[in-house]
């Protein structure tokens, strides 16, 4: 959907300038023969959404949601002009970031929008349709129906672009109305990578992109529905890798003459050549006296080798997002939360040379069953059934288990120890009522979140909270007061430092959160400007999520800054930093310019996406390092991150298992139609 649910559900629209939001009881109430539809996930229900037409003609939809303590009401309507494209659109209510207030009309040959992140206008002189920034999810319904009339043609967008749907399967799902064929479509043109949705009889059906949308009634279908559509993904994929792991790609690489970064003493040596064959890195120093027949040798000049970039907070929704990680220069990932029977069938293909993708260490989510569980979480009741899932991770050969906001403080230290006894490492948010400290004597091994990390030092009021927005407000508003070097941080830092506790802290996550400008391209993505649909681009200016009462921008910035230094302040202790960000893997380099604000060196910057986190899931004895005899993961940097760590974003060539690909050949592949800037 176009809030491709919901990958940044926290960065989503915010007001550009402070706005009262339409009021509940002033959204429309959908009548008793409006079409229902419900969304939920394998955690359950999260909410309703509604479609009728109104007396005058137009389509009118509402949203009711509640998400891990997160409010979605909207209401939308829609009026249709005689080209059959909207020609008036109206969004009114809230959502988690203030004011969903959006506006769209044609008149007198203009288009002309207001949204939380933008106003403009175009020339209306042919049928396009507009795509609104926000909105109700169902009001994606009529932009698919119009794309499936327009057949192969597609349909023409506004802002800009063109989508298409491209149908892959089909299936046969059961519910009021009998026994229905679903056929399931690829949506390309509007976001990064192709967006699966369902259609029945030429009409919108329904859709599962993180939640689940689907017609009241039709919820029993969800897994079989899930299980078609990540097999149907997954019969595209061979394709893709045959693509690239040719053997041509396998043959020795010497590269020859290049700065080299040393993660395991955090320098960066001038001057070298690596040689690879089969899988493995075979030299380094002086060029060989006699190289593998067949060898492909790289000049190095002006470029830097660095071991496979990790993203430690990654997840994988689908095959597409793999190859987007790839192209992106990380070669392995830690997905900390995903459908697990996803996360096993993508770690046979990839082993069987089925799939392109980095090398995962899965986990999954476990929390509370109720109002406040995390979509697509296990959800337990007990702690019988919260041991039984611990067991179920294991068996299924994944590497650990994340708890999440509203799970019982009381079950994490038996699971946690039977987590670690089963050889699951052990990580995640901080339930409600639980401090960094408490998690870590429960049985962490790495605290998930910055904000987690700084939950020690919060007021009661926020610690007692399991709303996802009160546990960022919180820190960033009080943060900034704390003193590093006094109690409680004191022994916090020690503690985490003498265990040897790792921190995931997605700073980048922070600073979107916090810190964007609405109508300004978040940080994180401005070199990737021009290389993405509009639609997915005009998503990187929103603002900032609304301030409590007390609460400043002044507060925020100060407390962004303090929690970055807080982080240096923990790997300079002996804590195990490592770099992830829960979102599309673009915002990677942005999180290690932030470690570097916050006073590291670009060198132990970058060994937070490399050996730490190889160490943090007990890889590194066999890759995160350019070491003779370690797995031949590389990728090749035009320019000096010694210098400015930003020059990781320039990708040229990407070595995974000793296969080498062209970056530019891999931006293509994942949706990137150029190179960053």
């Amino acid at each position: 959907m176009r809030h491709t649910i919901l990958s940044a559900l926290l960065v989503a629209s915010a007001p550009a300038a402070i706005a009262a939001p339409t009021p509940k009881d002033q959204l429309l109430v959908p009548p008793k023969d409006a079409a229902h539809y419900v969304v939920i996930s394998s955690a359950g229900k999260h909410g309703d959404e509604y479609a009728w037409k109104l007396p005058d003609g137009r389509m009118a939809f509402r949203q009711s949601i509640l998400l891990r303590g997160l409010i979605f009401e909207t209401d939308e309507t829609f009026r249709f002009g005689s080209d059959n494209m909207p020609s008036e659109i109206v969004i009114r209510g809230v959502t988690p970031s203030g004011d969903a207030a959006e506006n769209y009309a044609v008149s007198g040959g203009q288009a002309a929008w207001t949204s939380p992140v933008d106003k403009g206008s175009a020339p209306y002189t042919s049928a396009a349709y507009y795509l609104p920034q926000g909105g109700t999810f169902l009001s994606f319904a009529p932009q698919i129906d119009r794309i499936l009339a327009a057949g192969e043609a597609g349909l023409p967008l506004l802002p800009s672009g063109k989508a298409t749907l491209t149908k892959i399967s089909e299936l046969e799902v059961e519910g009021p109305q009998g026994k229905r064929k679903v056929e399931l479509q690829l949506l390309r043109g509007t976001t990064q990578t192709p967006t699966p949705v369902w259609t029945s009889d030429g009409k919108f059906f329904g859709a599962l992109v993180g939640l689940t949308l689907l017609p009241e009634g039709y919820e029993a279908n969800m897994d079989r529905m899930q299980a078609a559509q990540d097999a149907a993904i997954a019969g595209l994929a061979p394709a893709t890798a045959a693509k690239f792991l040719t053997a041509d790609a396998k043959r020795p690489v010497l590269f020859k003459n290049v700065q080299v970064y040393d993660s395991l003493g955090e320098t960066f040596v001038a001057n070298q050549n690596i040689l690879t064959a089969g899988n493995k890195i075979v030299s380094i120093g002086a060029v060989p006296a006699s190289l593998p027949a067949g060898t492909r040798v790289i000049d190095g000049a002006g470029k830097t080798l660095v071991p496979g970039l990790w993203d430690s907070h990654m997840h994988v929704s689908d095959d597409f997002t793999a190859v987007s990680e790839l192209a992106l220069g990380v070669t392995s990932c830690r997905n900390p939360g995903g459908p697990l029977e996803l996360q096993v069938s993508q770690r046979e293909r990839r082993s069987n040379g089925k799939l392109l993708a980095p090398e995962c260490f899965d986990s999954v989510i476990v929390d509370q069953k109720g109002p406040l569980a995390a979509q697509g979480s296990m959800a337990v009741g007990s702690l019988e059934e919260t041991l039984a899932v611990v067991r179920k991770i294991h068996d299924a050969g994944l590497t650990g288990v994340k708890f999440y906001t509203s799970m019982n403080p009381a079950w994490i230290p038996p699971a946690a120890k039977l987590a670690h006894e089963l050889g699951l490492h052990v990580h995640g948010h901080i339930p409600a009522g639980m401090r960094t400290l408490d998690a870590i004597n429960a049985g962490y091994d790495e605290i998930t979140h910055i904000y987690f990390g700084t939950m020690q030092a919060m007021p009661d009021a926020i610690v007692a909270k399991s709303n996802t927005t009160a546990r960022m407000t919180g820190p960033g508003q009080y943060f900034k007061d704390v003193d590093l070097d006094a109690e409680p941080m004191k022994t916090v830092i020690k503690t985490m430092a003498e265990k040897k506790i790792a921190l995931d802290p997605t700073l980048v996550v922070v600073e979107g959160v916090l810190l964007a400008n609405a109508g300004q391209i978040q940080p994180a993505y401005t070199a990737y400007v021009g290389t993405l649909p509009a639609a997915t681009e005009r998503g990187f200016k929103s603002g900032p999520i609304p301030y409590p009462e007390g609460m400043t921008r002044a507060d925020a910035e100060a407390s962004v800054k303090k929690m970055g230094v807080y982080v240096n302040r923990l790997r300079a202790a002996g804590a195990l930093i490592v770099a992830g960000t829960d979102g599309y893997g673009m915002e990677l380099v942005r999180e290690l310019e932030l470690y570097v604000d916050g006073g590291m060196t670009p060198g132990q910057a970058l060994a937070t996406a490399t050996i730490n986190a190889a160490r943090n899931v007990k890889a590194d004895n066999r890759t995160g390092s350019i070491t003779v005899g370690k797995e031949a993961d590389l990728v090749l940097v035009d320019g000096d991150p010694s210098q400015r760590i930003g020059d990781l974003r320039h990708v040229n060539q990407v070595m995974s298992d000793g296969v080498l690909m062209d970056a530019d050949a891999l931006r293509a592949e994942a949706g990137f139609n150029g190179r960053p800037k």
